[in-house]
């Protein structure tokens, strides 16, 4: 399965996030610590704050954080509402769909997929959150 640049753009958000001490960071010093448009991380942090992966505080001296507990966040979590819960293949107008038995045999890798991601957290991905700090010079 490959996952789309959204759903990276999405985990590296919420890595950056997860690699913090305290404090808020900005739109902005996570798109220059990746090197992504600022513009393009938007979208991606709003519909992260929808979701209630991210909080945002407004104003001034606002920003994001995470709402909980990195420990707390799966990254199977993100990656299904990012990637949802669609099939890898849609083989609905195909001619062998009613005998063909690739529709479950992707649909089982799928779920195993999942389930791997499901086992892991933002805590065990950010495990030296020192090493990101240094990284992001934050």
């Amino acid at each position: 399965m490959k996952l789309t640049r959204y759903t990276d753009y999405a985990l590296r958000v919420l890595i950056f996030l997860a690699g913090r001490d305290e404090g808020l960071a900005s739109i902005r010093q996570i798109a220059d610590a990746y090197g992504i448009s600022q513009n393009h991380l938007m979208k991606i942090v709003q519909d992260l704050g929808h979701a209630g992966f991210v909080e945002t505080v407004r104003g001034r001296r606002g920003g994001l954080r995470l709402p909980r507990p990195a420990g707390l966040i799966t990254i199977g979590s993100v990656v299904r509402h990012t990637e949802g819960n669609g099939a890898l293949v849609d083989c609905s107008t195909c001619l062998i769909a009613p005998a063909c038995g690739l529709p479950a045999i992707l649909s089982e890798a799928t779920e195993a997929f999942m389930a791997t991601l499901d086992r892991y957290t933002l805590a065990d991905v950010a495990k030296r959150p020192g090493a990101f700090r240094a990284l992001f010079a934050v």
